[in-house]
């Protein structure tokens, strides 16, 4: 099994995607196009079939069958192992609490889902220390260049960064605080039986 902060986001998505259902490659691509999963990474159809071989290859997911419907081509239904689950839940756990690699954050944080609430509390806690170490240096640098009468038109990079980072804290305050009152349904079995079908996710995502 590969060392789990060397899968790549798409592997990440593909392994999640696959914890609703089994399924063919021609769907995985449909099914995360149709949820827009594009916006976080790009989603190019040949990326796509290489990383399921490379996931098949090192072992976290399996084929389970080949079907074929009328005269298109062989489609190879896969599932997901169980080394495949824990791959997903340990990069989140690796990524989540991260500030500096943007993409993989995003991806962390549309699977965080997949890990109990409690400890999404926690690896949030983590990232905000992070974020509030780097509020601080920013808010520092602009300090010392202001007392160095440095143009502000060499600061505005320096200024929207900070900006950025106090909406951050912000936003994953308002977020801690929804999980941590439970305001917010987390996880697959808090999902509504009709919300479920409506989404088409599987129960097995529970297990």
């Amino acid at each position: 099994m590969p060392e789990t902060n060397r899968l790549t986001p798409v592997a990440v998505m593909i392994l999640a995607t696959l914890r609703e259902a089994d399924m063919h490659t021609y769907e995985l691509v449909r099914l995360l196009k149709e949820r827009r999963d594009d916006r976080l990474v790009p989603l190019q159809k040949g990326t796509i079939y290489h990383t399921v071989a490379r996931l098949e290859r090192d072992g976290l997911l399996a084929e389970v069958g080949v079907d074929r419907d009328g005269n298109r081509p062989e489609r190879t239904t896969y599932t997901l192992r169980d080394a495949g689950h824990r791959a997903v839940e340990e990069w989140v756990r690796a990524e989540l609490p991260q500030i500096d690699r943007a993409t993989e954050f995003r991806v962390a944080l549309s699977e965080a889902h997949n890990l109990d609430r409690d400890e999404v509390i926690d690896l949030l806690d983590r990232r905000r220390a992070l974020l509030v170490a780097s509020v601080e240096e920013h808010r520092a640098g602009l300090e010392l260049a202001a007392e160095r009468k440095t143009p502000e038109q060499f600061l505005v990079e320096l200024q929207r960064q900070a900006a950025l980072l106090d909406a951050e804290l912000a936003w994953q305050g308002s977020l801690r605080a929804r999980l941590a009152d439970r305001s917010l349904p987390w996880g697959i079995a808090e999902i509504p039986e009709h919300i479920k079908k409506k989404h088409r996710v599987s129960k097995e995502t529970t297990a």
